[in-house]
């Protein structure tokens, strides 16, 4: 599966989204559209993350395989983004983060990933179909881009595998103001580099 993803075509049009999700579904993958298996957050939960400073558009889930969300891990990311854990049964942890601001190819080795710590191996950065796969010491991660959003995930590749992290981005949607996650974004994420 993790081939024929890579083999995919690079995809940087307002319709990434859908075509994504062609591409996961003929995998097998799925792609969850708030029903079924797709986590629906509260209206008590969304104002209580609006009431932490969570800007109402910053909220987006990821489906992870083997890992849930930790609902009550959700909180404010920086100055108005928002970040939560994802937890496997073995007590594997996946960090989740949104916040504001642009990413590409220039950003990819500069920024640091999320919980790096001093880290003295150089940030390797990958390109391809979702997003920016980056790699620092111990750590790795995706990025991608949406709506004036940088949206993360991240952990050690101890605890979770690439494809893991990738299929969870493939399938990366914001959350409506009613708590029920949409399939797409408005705009979509856009998983191109950025135009200079």
């Amino acid at each position: 599966m993790a081939e024929l993803l890579e083999r995919a075509p690079v995809l940087r049009d307002s319709e990434s989204v859908m075509r994504r999700a062609v591409l996961l579904a003929s995998l097998g993958v799925g792609f969850l559209s708030g029903c079924g298996g797709g986590v629906a957050l509260s209206r008590e939960r969304l104002e209580d993350l609006r009431a932490q400073g969570v800007a109402p558009d910053s909220v987006y889930l990821v489906d992870l395989p083997g890992y849930e969300l930790a609902e009550q891990s959700m909180s404010v990311y920086k100055d108005e983004g928002f970040q939560t854990f994802y937890y496997s049964s073995e007590g594997r942890q996946v960090w989740f983060g949104v916040d504001r601001g642009a990413f590409g190819d220039d950003v990819c080795q500069e920024s640091p990933l999320h919980d790096a710590g001093p880290v003295t191996a150089p940030i390797l950065c990958e390109f391809d179909e979702v997003g920016w796969y980056r790699t620092n010491g111990p750590r790795h991660e995706y990025a991608i881009t949406d709506a004036g959003h940088v949206i993360r995930i991240s952990g050690l590749v101890a605890d979770v595998d690439r494809v893991r992290l990738k299929e969870a981005m493939a399938g990366v949607r914001q959350v409506a103001g009613d708590g029920v996650p949409v399939t797409s974004s408005p705009g979509g994420p856009a998983a191109g580099p950025v135009d200079r």
